[in-house]
């Protein structure tokens, strides 16, 4: 049973994968130091996102710096009714993925196939010496302080984080408690999805409330949708 204190110190963060991008469609790894143009279609996309959570009110919102992921921020910040405030923050961005970024995920298969195996499946295993990037660890040891102090800044507070899809992922099962070598197990997040969970205790635990919801999208996803 949750006692008053620990319903005041209940935070929600809603986390949102950006919109769509070329790169996406054309099965590319952007990275944090790759990026491409949003498709047409995502803006209509983030409409929707924002009109499904008109009835939320968000505190803040906070998102990479990353172009694909700030125009999402600032995209669906303007919607909503609340017009929450937009924080950028580094720590937010998507892994470093080396030698990887801009390539197809054919080519990054074929010529490097263990890290390709590795960074989809087996985050335990996937070592970046090879391709210049940042491990599973790194990402995760970089993003977990910035997701703790906004909690500890938004007690009993709604908000909303923006970033990039293998990032999110991996910290968002990290701060379920999720097993290193099991961080992939819940499956891809597609673009313009959002994943919700909460803390009762100021970030010291988690709960899952809803992952990758896409419902108010309205269309069936396909693989260039997931990562």
């Amino acid at each position: 049973m949750i006692n008053i204190r620990e319903e005041w110190l209940l935070t929600r963060l809603y986390f949102v994968r950006h919109g769509k991008t070329e790169w996406n469609l054309e099965s590319r790894y952007q990275g944090a130091g790759g990026d491409s143009p949003l498709l047409s279609e995502s803006y209509k996309e983030m409409a929707l996102l924002a009109a499904h959570f008109q009835d939320i009110s968000f505190n803040h919102i906070y998102a990479s710096p990353i172009k694909r992921a700030r125009v999402t921020a600032e995209t669906i910040g303007r919607r909503l009714k609340s017009h929450p405030a937009i924080s950028l923050l580094s720590r937010l961005e998507e892994f470093n993925l080396g030698k990887m970024e801009g390539m197809k995920f054919s080519d990054v298969e074929q010529r490097y196939p263990q890290e390709f195996e590795n960074f989809r499946n087996h985050p335990d295993l996937y070592d970046p010496a090879e391709i210049g990037g940042e491990s599973y660890l790194d990402v995760i040891n970089r993003m977990t302080p910035a997701i703790i102090e906004i909690v500890n800044n938004n007690p009993h507070k709604n908000v909303m984080i923006v970033s990039h899809g293998a990032a999110l992922n991996a910290e968002i099962n990290h701060l379920l408690g999720t097993p290193l070598a099991d961080l992939r197990k819940r499956g891809g997040l597609a673009n313009t999805s959002t994943t919700i969970i909460e803390s009762h205790d100021a970030g010291k635990s988690f709960s899952l409330i809803k992952w990758n919801d896409t419902s108010y999208l309205n269309k069936k996803l396909d693989e260039t949708d997931l990562v």
